[in-house]
């Protein structure tokens, strides 16, 4: 096994428990909370120019924020477009580095189970089990192998990394 943060051969990190987990979901979850607003702030400037030229009709509501609220289609597209953002963030750092901006100051890396980064289909396999991170809970349970739902059902781990791994320069380069 190679250990593709610091390109250092047969290096193996401890799978990481549930409380290491919790710090990082939990600033990954404010992270995704900051993407999601700047999704929404783009996607209501995005409705507001459509709105302006023409393309998108007031239907009787006097302010733009209705039109995009009271109807289900806008609300709907709307909606996708901001949790694919989010979905984006999780995906794209997991893929390029294996390492979300909560997991790097918690100093935890997802990984397949062979050390190797996961790739964006295993990436987006891994965000619906992940349930919002309820699926950690299941490490509560699984104190053994340390494995979350969204682990077992993509065959990947998260690992805790050593302090000079975490500084590697293969970071999202």
């Amino acid at each position: 096994m190679a250990d593709t943060l610091n390109n250092l051969p047969s290096v193996t990190f401890p799978r990481a428990g549930f409380r290491r987990r919790f710090g990082g979901w939990f600033y990954d979850f404010l992270l995704a909370i900051a993407v999601y607003m700047v999704a929404g702030a783009a996607s209501f400037g995005i409705f507001y120019s459509l709105i302006q030229f023409g393309i998108i009709n007031m239907a009787g509501y006097q302010h733009d924020i209705d039109v995009l609220l009271n109807n289900a289609g806008y609300k709907y597209i709307n909606e996708v477009w901001k949790l694919s953002w989010v979905v984006f963030f999780f995906v794209y750092f997991w893929a390029k580095s294996g390492q979300t901006l909560g997991m790097r100051a918690w100093r935890l890396r997802v990984q397949n189970q062979d050390g190797s980064l996961i790739s964006i289909k295993t990436g987006l396999k891994r965000i619906l089990p992940t349930l919002l991170g309820l699926g950690n809970l299941m490490v509560l349970v699984d104190r053994k192998n340390k494995l979350s739902l969204q682990d077992r059902l993509t065959k990947t781990e998260v690992v805790c990394i050593s302090l000079e791994s975490n500084k590697g320069k293969n970071w999202v380069n």
